[in-house]
């Protein structure tokens, strides 16, 4: 599973790119983020006679990895750990200060919190259990057109150059809402659901026989 996530992050990011990974203590991301983020070493030979070094594989120079490790007792939060793995601390900062950011897994664990929410087959002592495969992926599948298309984000908004009156004596509307896909330029207006449900897929193109 941390191999197909990291391997899913590594497809979209620009070539030649390294970015700064955080994550939380599960030791399946070690292994997959430095296997997409490395190269190949072949040690100088120290003797003039014998079998030359095996080469190695190391991350590359400028990865940077930290682990958010939280404690818990009687399953309750006690406390935060901040591990850095490759890189240093300050090095780590410096890069999310940019962006107004510290060392936290606070986004996927809020977007883990919208699929327990509006995924009921993944919630949390839920008698709504998918019972296969393919009905969960469909809910997934939903979801992220759901989350994508239909739901404003507070993070994309855009301010409006002029204010916009409301109807009755309430405050001028000072933002406009935009969806991550209105974002990314994939569509220009916030989608409804029922616009989900109802838009027309194109035919995708069919294998033709010889």
């Amino acid at each position: 599973m941390a191999q197909r996530v990291v391997h899913q992050v590594v497809g979209v990011l620009a070539p030649g790119c390294v970015s700064a990974w955080l994550s939380d203590g599960f030791k399946g991301y070690l292994p997959a983020i430095v296997g997409h983020c490395g190269f190949w070493v072949h040690p100088e030979r120290r003797q003039d006679q014998g079998p030359w070094p095996k080469p190695r594989w190391m991350p590359l120079p400028g990865l940077l990895y930290a682990q958010v490790i939280k404690q818990y007792r009687r399953k309750r939060l006690v406390g935060v750990q901040h591990h850095v793995v490759f890189g240093t601390r300050g090095t780590i900062a410096q890069v999310l200060a940019g962006c107004g950011w510290k060392i936290n897994t606070a986004f996927v664990e809020r977007l883990n919190l919208d699929i327990r929410q509006r995924v009921a087959a993944v919630g949390r002592r839920v008698n709504t259990l998918c019972k296969g495969e393919d009905g969960l992926q469909h809910q997934l599948e939903l979801f992220h057109v759901y989350h994508n298309f239909v739901l404003a984000h507070a993070s994309v908004r855009q301010p409006l150059r002029v204010p916009k009156a409301t109807n009755g004596r309430g405050s001028a509307k000072l933002w406009q809402p935009c969806t991550p896909a209105m974002a990314a330029g994939l569509t220009d207006h916030v989608w409804t659901l029922q616009e989900v449900l109802m838009f027309r897929v194109p035919p995708w193109p069919q294998p033709h026989a010889v």
